[in-house]
């Protein structure tokens, strides 16, 4: 049997995907909006996987009670705030779905748009990824530093990332199947299912602004997970290491023939130890850079080799138990 099986026009089952952590103030509109999707997609099988990171403001209360009460809403419970990108790969790996649909439970992606994406996906497409047009309710700043990290991913990687894209987008059952066989500890799944290759489309959007809360990315986690991102899918920092070190040596053997010319050649001569103070801070601070860069990649290989389970779950509700 194939174990990718091939697409289906006439899919008939829907998983959505649905990380939540500390959500309680948007949870109920949320359900609401999800459950509304029945509606408009009468012909089609619906399950809301709602994963919940660790919450602690009573989000875990709520998505209990919606869960004794929709048979359709199903409930994973980790067992402490894993991360985003974890409690992702949590419901990715419980979807039963010929389809999978990824969404932030922040309402910053609208739920209205799923049934639009399935028709584009109808078209042929393994995967529909939404880009943004606009991002509504946040700062100049994160636009700015979102739209650099995108553009700088995109020329660094050996993947084409697409530009301007979170983690909602909708997947088939066999890039799916596929996108479960990648268990590496730091994940940037913004990256990894591109890196699939299945057959994708974009499908543009508004993006609106969070619907209430705080966001949970503060610069802290964004500068983590664009590291993540980085140092998972290109090797450019082992390469700029080697690039800064020949560098160095160049501009250190150029430094030794000037100043042989100087002490040989003629009779000037510069006292003082600033320079040789400035040249040895100089090739100290990059002597750490390098060492830095070669720490971020033994700490991942480090990371990875002890071969721990990308997250834990304590409980479930309307699923088989793990």
């Amino acid at each position: 049997m194939d174990k990718f099986p091939a697409i289906s026009a006439h899919s008939r089952s829907l998983s959505v995907v649905v990380p939540v952590y500390n959500e309680s103030e948007c949870f109920q509109p949320l359900l609401t909006r999800l459950l509304s999707l029945r509606d408009r997609l009468r012909d089609v099988e619906l399950e809301y996987i709602f994963v919940d990171d660790g919450s602690n403001d009573g989000t875990t209360v709520l998505l209990a009670t919606a869960a004794n009460e929709y048979s359709c809403v199903k409930m994973i419970l980790l067992s402490r705030n894993f991360g985003h990108q974890a409690a992702l790969t949590a419901g990715v790996d419980r979807a039963d779905g010929d389809w999978v649909c990824i969404i932030d439970g922040d309402l910053q992606d609208p739920p209205e748009l799923i049934p639009e994406m399935l028709a584009k996906a109808s078209e042929g497409y393994d995967i529909v990824y939404a880009q943004r047009r606009s991002r509504d309710g946040e700062t100049r700043f994160k636009k700015a530093t979102a739209s650099l990290f995108y553009r700088l991913i995109t020329v660094l990687c050996k993947i084409e990332i697409p530009p301007d894209t979170g983690d909602f987008r909708l997947v088939s059952r066999r890039a799916i199947l596929a996108f479960r066989q990648m268990r590496e500890t730091h994940r940037f799944i913004r990256g990894m299912v591109p890196w699939l290759g299945f057959r994708s489309a974009p499908f543009l959007y508004d993006r609106q602004a969070r619907y209430a809360g705080s966001t949970k990315w503060p610069i802290r986690k964004m500068l983590h997970f664009a590291m993540d991102a980085l140092f998972s899918f290109s090797n450019f920092p082992l390469r700029l290491a080697v690039f800064l070190g020949c560098g160095m040596t160049v501009f250190s053997f150029i430094g030794l023939l000037v100043i042989l010319y100087f002490r040989f050649m003629t009779t000037f001569y510069v006292p003082g130890i600033s320079a040789v103070i400035f040249l040895i801070l100089l090739t100290s601070g990059m002597h750490f850079v390098v060492l830095g860069i070669f720490g971020e990649y033994i700490g991942r290989i480090f990371e990875q080799s002890k071969q721990r389970p990308l997250y834990i779950i304590a409980a479930t509700a309307n699923l088989p138990n793990p």
